[in-house]
């Protein structure tokens, strides 16, 4: 693999050298095919990269004879497939190499914005629809070939469109079904904004996989000064009333103290968008005076809610604020964000590279990019060869281990400060 794809660390991982199970003493399904559709062509690359590097030291390690004939072992897992747009703005998908009886692994980030195509002479950037409309149409370029079809969406599709509040459509229930009608055997998400979105699809595999504990180890990492016990130990708050339970989740394994911010709001349906302003927040929990604050949250979109957040903490005498995140959408760019680290009221934050991120985000001093891929190929493996995830997708033991490291770390450290 080219150095330009490597990933930046490929050290630190709780599950690098995960064992959960022998590549050597098992088969796959059938042979493996990664598939980037467009926008996610930089993330499966490195899914690629761990992937090559994972099974080759997997075999070299076996007294199994390496099976080349199966395609266990290749130099590449990418299949060479395009999602070609025509200059009316329709579109198709296909594939420039054979799928029949492969195990398709389709990796599809609707949140994309940087990718364009031409229509009508006009340079257009790809929505969320076109994206979702692409990932269909390469199912349907491998359907009845392709042994099994699993998609691969970070960022669930209309995930916030879940619930009805009116005379509303229900687009990510809906969705979900397309995919299971069109033939897909194993749907896997991150983070989804209402884990609950699952009951859409009671009788079809449906992978909601957190990804806490690489945001907490990241987080430990880059402030090994943290306190987890004591009087002043750090705090976890939930920035509004959704995403509690995300945040009790975290509060939990961390045995800390917990907190939530109540927004009410102004519902007056016939003023549109502008009915559903914030008129007044309210703090619930423990005083965060004096303690570090981890705002956690599924989704930073425009950054006002994480902002709004900070400043309040700040006003009530917490020391240092930082955001975890799974998604860095920034919509409207990272202005908010950047002005209120500036002011003093956010320390940094923290999120995953699943999606397609701003290029002045990744710039930014005060962002750390959390790498998953490898993470992420864990998963493939155990699909591919047809393996309990169980271990990968509960995380609690893992995240218990970081927490024990970190403190033996900070109890070496403020021996050797007492002393010095």
């Amino acid at each position: 693999m080219p150095d330009a794809i490597k990933p930046a660390s490929e050290s630190g991982s709780a599950y690098t050298d995960y064992t959960h199970y022998n590549l050597a003493n098992a088969e796959p399904v059938a042979p493996l095919g990664l598939v980037a559709l467009p926008g996610s062509r930089s993330f499966v690359e490195l899914v690629d990269y761990h992937l090559c590097k994972r099974r080759r030291a997997q075999f070299e390690r076996s007294d199994s004879l390496v099976r080349l004939d199966s395609g266990e072992l290749r130099e590449t897992y990418i299949l060479d497939a395009d999602a070609i747009r025509f200059a009316t703005g329709e579109g198709k998908g296909q594939f420039n190499v054979s799928v029949r009886g492969h195990d398709l692994f389709l990796f599809c980030d609707v949140m994309n914005h940087s990718v364009t195509y031409t229509m009508w002479g006009e340079e257009v950037p790809m929505s969320p629809d076109e994206h979702f409309q692409d990932l269909v149409r390469m199912i349907l370029a491998a359907t009845g070939k392709a042994k099994r079809i699993n998609v691969i969406m970070p960022f669930l599709y209309e995930s916030r469109q879940d619930v009805r509040q009116s005379r509303e459509s229900l687009d990510c229930a809906y969705m979900l079904r397309e995919l299971a009608m069109l033939g897909v055997d194993n749907i896997i998400t991150f983070d989804a904004h209402d884990p609950r979105i699952e009951n859409a699809l009671p009788r079809q595999s449906v992978e909601n996989i957190p990804v806490s504990y690489r945001l907490i180890q990241s987080l430990l990492v880059t402030y090994p000064d943290i306190r987890l016990k004591g009087e002043r130990s750090l705090m976890v708050v939930s920035p509004d009333e959704s995403g509690m339970k995300r945040s009790m989740f975290y509060a939990t394994i961390l045995e800390l103290p917990f907190g939530t911010f109540y927004r009410q709001r102004e519902h007056d349906q016939t003023r549109g968008a502008d009915g559903n302003e914030v008129i007044d927040y309210k703090f619930l929990g423990d005083e965060p005076e004096g303690r570090d604050v981890l705002i956690v949250d599924d989704m930073i979109n425009t950054g006002a809610s994480v902002v709004e957040t900070s400043i309040r903490l700040k006003a009530m005498g917490a020391k240092r604020v930082f955001c975890l995140s799974t998604f860095p959408l920034f919509v409207e760019g990272v202005d908010k964000v950047a002005d209120a680290v500036r002011r003093g009221k956010i320390d940094r934050v923290f999120c995953t590279n699943l999606i397609y991120r701003r290029p002045e985000l990744l710039a930014a001093p005060w962002y750390t990019d959390v790498d998953v891929s490898s993470f992420v190929t864990l998963l493939v493996d155990a699909i591919n060869y047809n393996l309990s995830i169980a271990k990968l997708i509960d995380q609690k033991e893992t995240i218990r281990e970081i927490i024990e490291l970190h403190q033996q770390a900070q109890s070496i450290w403020d021996l050797a400060t007492k002393r010095g």
